[in-house]
């Protein structure tokens, strides 16, 4: 999904009036957003928090300092290591570091949804999509992070909803 078409489901998610004018620079495509009232914005991530600030939803980028620390560092690895084109590998990978990270918690950055988690579940899901039950059960933590955030209020709108079957169906390897 380019990051333009994510950035107006954030602003739907966030109650924002669309009309935002985004256009991208650069072979890979970094979105831009040109204000009305001052320089022009750049990068996915930057326009993603000026978008919260617009709503008055600073919860979302963290309470904390620490929790701050912690959904900026996510924004980053949104941008670097998800965006772009993984191989199937480096897919494999990083769901595996993520589901390992995942193992004791419920959101990214700890115990509250923020930014973080939406824009990971926009940035994964083009991938959750193809997934087969077999390969979803491989991540179960990434897997229940994500459907948890696909039902999150205003999260989802009319992205394919992924499907994750509730009861284990094959015995894991010992």
């Amino acid at each position: 999904m380019a990051a333009a078409a994510e950035l107006a489901l954030l602003e739907r998610s966030l109650g924002l009036r669309g009309g935002r004018k985004y256009s991208s620079q650069g072979e890979r495509q970094i979105p831009v957003l040109q204000t009305n009232s001052g320089p022009s914005l750049t990068g996915l991530a930057t326009i993603a928090a000026h978008l919260v600030k617009q709503a008055n939803k600073e919860h979302l980028l963290g309470s904390t300092a620490e929790e701050k620390a912690t959904v900026q560092q996510w924004l980053e690895y949104r941008v670097t290591r998800v965006d772009g084109h993984p191989s199937k590998e480096d897919m494999r990978i990083l769901l595996k570091d993520l589901n390992s990270y995942l193992e004791d918690k419920v959101y990214l950055a700890g115990h509250n949804f923020t930014l973080a988690d939406i824009l990971l579940y926009y940035g994964l899901h083009r991938f959750m999509v193809d997934l087969s039950v077999q390969e979803k059960e491989q991540y179960l933590n990434v897997s229940r992070w994500f459907c948890h955030i696909q039902h999150y209020p205003g999260v989802r709108q009319h992205l394919a909803r992924v499907v994750f079957v509730k009861s284990r169906l094959y015995a894991q390897p010992h």
